[in-house]
């Protein structure tokens, strides 16, 4: 009984280590939809390989600008960096647009295959603003 214990003993010597987190090798595509505010609005994105950037990022669906509902198809060029499974965070492009710039604010917690979060994107000079939409998303 003692080699037993023994050899029970070094099998379970990983068991001090945490198990490695999921990592695919190649960019995770989500899709989701918003929650408040206009029908037929959804959001999607990827995140990176190593889960350290949410890229790609795009609205689609209807917000006001100057008055009127419009339709776009918008989203930034650059991307949000993911800490501890979530992102806080602004991106204006271009950065020296200045009235006319396109500000895009993203809060996201991703947990596993479900992502949420909040989004706003305006345009101050313009009178665009999609307003704070909360949103919930699925990995593909």
């Amino acid at each position: 009984m003692a080699c037993t214990n023994a050899n029970s003993d070094n099998n379970n010597t990983t068991n001090s280590i945490p198990p490695p987190k999921e990592v695919t090798g190649k960019k995770q595509h989500w899709e989701g939809v918003f929650t408040n505010g206009m029908k037929q609005t959804f959001i999607s994105f990827d995140v990176s390989a190593d889960g350290k950037k949410l890229e790609e990022l795009t609205f689609k669906g209807y917000w006001r600008c100057d008055g009127k509902l419009t339709q776009d198809i918008m989203g930034p060029e650059k991307s949000f960096a993911i800490v501890d499974n979530k992102v806080d965070g602004i991106i204006v492009e271009p950065e020296d647009g200045g009235a006319t710039a396109t500000r895009y604010e993203l809060h996201a917690t991703l947990n596993g295959n479900k992502a949420e979060g909040t989004f706003r994107m305006n345009i101050n000079g313009l009178g665009c603003d999609t307003y704070k939409l909360t949103w919930t998303a699925e990995r593909k």
